[in-house]
């Protein structure tokens, strides 16, 4: 390792350099942004080497450091989250578990249409669900299906596995059965809100019940009304693809 790193720089200094960068970064930064500070002097692979050693010297701190989709950032760990959210006592937006159920089937079938989420979850799927969806960042059109009317198909975007601390579509939770996508719902759910830590803002995740916030007042009856009691569970099963 210090071979690879110019005279004038020990491994210790390095490792200060990438510190400072990505504590005061605004959002992840991948390896190739990290090398720019070094002149492009060290590779890519020193510089990885560096990343995990500083990952090991923050073990036991109340922050983390993470390699995400598009790079690797700071984060406050889970456990903290308790503490933080009380700097934050107003309660951010709430999601349904209706838009939470159709994040879910995007992220564990995609690329999948609008018909495909319809058929697994049973209802129609609001306009309003998908736009609120694309508006925060997590979905995207990535083309459009060679069928009648060439319907959109839907995925997920990295700002929504950097917005769940994953790097890779492999790290979502398995299914805990094809009836209940629980994993995934939990996870979340348990996320801390943007602004506060790294992660999704869903500090409170509506029951099947829940008619409140702003989706409650704009969903199509048919996403409201079966869904909130009587509805069959909709089925979701295998693994993210």
């Amino acid at each position: 390792m210090q071979a690879t790193i110019q005279s004038d720089m020990n491994t210790t200094e390095a490792k200060r350099i990438l510190e400072t960068a990505l504590i005061c970064a605004q959002q992840p930064m991948p390896v190739r942004d990290l090398r720019v500070l070094f002149n492009d002097s060290l590779g890519a692979d020193t510089i990885k080497t560096l990343l995990e050693e500083l990952q090991q010297e923050w073990t036991g701190r109340g922050v983390e450091l993470v390699c995400v989709a598009t790079g690797w950032r700071f984060q406050s760990r889970p456990e903290m989250r308790e503490y933080l959210d009380r700097l934050h006592p107003e309660k951010p937006p709430r999601y349904t578990r209706a838009t939470l159920e159709t994040l879910a089937i995007i992220a564990y079938r995609q690329p999948v249409t609008r018909g495909d989420m319809e058929d697994i979850r049973g209802v129609t799927i609001s306009s309003q669900i998908i736009k609120q969806l694309e508006d925060r960042g997590w979905i995207e059109v990535i083309g459009h299906r060679e069928a009648p009317g060439r319907p959109a198909l839907y995925a997920t975007t990295k700002h929504f596995l950097d917005d769940l601390g994953l790097a890779s579509l492999d790290q979502l939770p398995l299914m805990e059965s094809p009836e209940q996508p629980g994993g995934m719902l939990d996870m979340l759910a348990d996320l801390p809100a943007e602004g506060e830590s790294a992660g999704l803002p869903l500090e409170e995740v509506a029951t099947e019940g829940d008619t409140s916030g702003d989706e409650a007042s704009t969903a199509t009856t048919s996403d409201d009304g079966p869904e909130s009691g009587d509805a069959e569970p909709f089925t979701l099963s295998g693994n993210p693809t």
